[in-house]
């Protein structure tokens, strides 16, 4: 794809971290970036042009999910996601992976694919990779994913090693169904908690040349060290020219760590979901707008963001909002979350430009009190 590479402008010299451009179909974006989560089509409550106000670059959508509504056709005959949403910028959306291994109570695995339940109305459905990449392409998106097995944690190593080898032999059936030129489809590295399996994983992935690759099976209820060592065991093995993105995950401190090991692309739906249950990432911390020691706080949710939210509202009147149920409380909310994480990559970037993106860890974490924070 000619349309879509991955510029390193700067390596960190006291990390390695990296900063630079990728280039899609949809426009250049910067790395390290955080993309907000629009699973229907929708980043929940926000217009798009609340989302470029945000510094929102790409944002990710998901296949499972819009393949069952509206369905991959109507998206396909309204012009693909972009004007299907009206959002100009880049779109990523995922396999749908995740969703049929954690949505599905209960499902089969063969090496044709996955057979499991419609978590709407209990219809039998299947998905196997060709499936999976034949409605992607009719979504449209500038960067797309391989189906893949996101095994639970934990799992013997046994079971990881096949669920390994088989979510390979579905990459490249996928890889060999994928069509479209303007879309970039990514492999997905799995392989639980064990080192030997994640190299094993990456290597065999990078053989197959994707333009990029997926950091998976993280954030899915292992304790953070454990997560921290799947990404350092990764990452090592991936190539330094190609774009590398951590799925699923939006926490601060995992989010900086992912940056200081060398991955470029984050997401989750983390800020949007608390968000909406009164939970606030601020620069001193986690924030519960319920809290009653808000009710008479005139003083903005967080005097050092430049959001939409902190820029003209009190913590008394989101208190009230929220209390009140008021689908315009959830809005500022939202925006206000999403700000903080893309100004934080903002920052982090800024750090890395300037060598110093490890003292930046250390003194973001350290003001935003990780302990109390996400």
């Amino acid at each position: 794809m000619k349309d879509f590479y991955l510029e390193i402008k700067h390596i960190c010299k006291q990390t390695g971290a990296r900063y630079g451009l990728l280039h899609t179909p949809h426009g250049d974006v910067e790395v390290p970036m955080f993309m907000p989560v629009g699973t229907l089509a929708t980043v929940k409550s926000l217009s798009p042009e609340e989302l470029k106000e945000c510094g929102s670059g790409v944002i990710l959508s998901n296949t499972y999910h819009l393949s069952l509504r509206p369905g991959a056709d109507i998206v396909d005959k309204a012009g693909g996601l972009h004007k299907f949403m009206n959002y100009d910028r880049p779109i990523l959306t995922d396999s749908g992976g995740f969703q049929v291994f954690s949505l599905a109570d209960k499902r089969k695995i063969t090496e044709e694919g996955v057979t499991f339940k419609n978590h709407l109305n209990g219809a039998k459905l299947f998905f196997s990779p060709e499936i999976a990449i034949g409605i992607q392409e009719k979504l449209g998106a500038d960067i797309i994913m391989s189906l893949d097995e996101c095994a639970p944690y934990p799992a013997t190593y046994d079971y990881m090693k096949n669920s390994v080898e088989r979510t390979l032999r579905w990459a490249k059936r996928g890889k060999d169904a994928h069509k479209r030129e303007d879309q970039a489809l990514f492999g997905i590295v799995q392989g639980g908690e064990f080192a030997d399996l994640r190299k094993y994983c990456a290597e065999e992935l990078v053989k197959m040349d994707f333009p990029g690759y997926s950091i998976g099976g993280t954030s899915i209820g292992e304790p953070k060290n454990v997560m921290f060592k799947m990404i350092a065991d990764t990452t090592p093995y991936l190539p330094t020219e190609k774009p590398r993105y951590l799925m699923g995950v939006g926490s601060v401190d995992a989010i900086l760590y992912g940056i200081e090991k060398g991955v470029d692309m984050f997401d989750c739906v983390l800020p949007t979901r608390i968000a909406r249950h009164g939970a606030l990432m601020t620069s001193k911390g986690r924030v519960n707008i319920r809290d009653q020691k808000y009710a008479e706080d005139f003083t903005p949710l967080d005097p050092e963001c430049d959001c939409y939210c902190c820029k003209n509202y009190t913590k008394a009147y989101l208190r009230h909002l929220y209390k009140c149920d008021e689908i315009f409380g959830k809005r500022l909310l939202s925006i206000h979350n999403i700000r903080f994480l893309i100004h934080m990559m903002e920052e982090a970037r800024e750090a890395i430009k300037n060598d110093r993106f490890g003292d930046f860890k250390k003194e973001f974490l350290a003001k935003f009190n990780s302990e109390r924070g996400f």
